[in-house]
């Protein structure tokens, strides 16, 4: 057990830190798309696009994943094309979308989305000689995953804790503090690092904008306050140990990401430091 880990976020002020160099000083946790360019010791993922994306990618380290619940192969037919006839499941399959991985030998399956049934209206008026307009045929929302349960590093979320059997149904930024502080029992230090939950443009914050399974960069910030409230509640839970912000400025950058957070002023007085890059970089010689 670790005790010092560093969260990492996808907020776009991390982009100077070195993860690597990080590496020898404590356990990383990362979240969503960041395996994309770096394998943190443990990766987290809450939404069903992107878990599908980073398990069909063959990736290998440990992960975690809401709702990734197996389930049998035969059952296929019966979960992706439920209520529509032999007829209609062919016509399904030349119009419309499945995000699926190869099955090779795999036996059981993982589910995320909207049945392809669904789209029954449409199918039959594809079936009737109707010309549906491709705008009309939804591409999004099937998700499957064939799987090998037993070997895989793949855990499900709820599973985090065995006491509760629950998972807190939180944004992946927090989940990822969550679990470092489940599996770290004498942890002393927390860094939140690319954890800007606001923006400094009238723009999304995010190192993946405008990438598959992210929003566009033109799309307006995400709201914080769901964010906020759930490290908060962490900071409470867990009052030994110390939670380090880091922040371009620490807070006095004059910004919105290099700035309190006024929801966090009680835990500032208790667990709750910031520091900047500079004072970042002094310690682990990361920037």
């Amino acid at each position: 057990m670790a005790e010092r880990v560093f969260c990492i976020g996808n907020g776009e002020s991390r982009s100077p830190i070195d993860l690597i160099k990080l590496r020898p000083h404590g356990k990383i946790y990362g979240c969503n798309g960041l395996y994309r360019d770096f394998k943190p010791d443990v990766l987290v993922s809450v939404d069903g696009p992107m878990m599908h994306e980073v398990y069909q990618s063959g990736y290998d380290g440990e992960l975690w994943l809401r709702d990734w619940n197996a389930i049998p192969g035969m059952t296929y037919n019966l979960v992706v094309y439920s209520n529509l006839t032999p007829s209609e499941i062919e016509i399904a399959k030349k119009n419309f979308k499945i995000y699926e991985n190869e099955r090779g030998n795999k036996e059981h399956f993982v589910f995320h989305g909207s049945a392809i049934s669904g789209q029954v209206g449409i199918i039959r008026r594809i079936q009737g000689g109707e010309q549906v307009e491709k705008k009309q045929i939804n591409h999004t929302g099937c998700y499957v995953s064939w799987v090998d349960p037993k070997n895989d590093k793949t855990n499900n979320l709820k599973d985090i804790d065995k006491s509760q059997s629950k998972d807190r149904g939180w944004a992946c930024g927090a989940t990822s503090g969550y679990i470092a502080l489940k599996q770290n029992e004498d942890l002393k230090e927390l860094y939140l690092i690319g954890h800007d939950l606001k923006s400094d443009t009238d723009n999304i914050n995010n190192m993946y904008k405008s990438t598959q399974n992210y929003g566009d960069e033109r799309n307006k910030p995400i709201p914080h306050v769901n964010w906020v409230t759930q490290w908060q509640t962490l900071m409470k839970e867990f009052p030994k140990v110390k939670f380090i912000k880091v922040n371009p400025d620490g807070i006095r950058g004059n910004t919105s990401i290099s700035s309190n957070i006024e929801e966090w002023n009680a835990q500032a007085k208790k667990n709750l430091s910031y520091i900047t890059f500079k004072e970042l970089n002094e310690t682990f010689n990361c920037i």
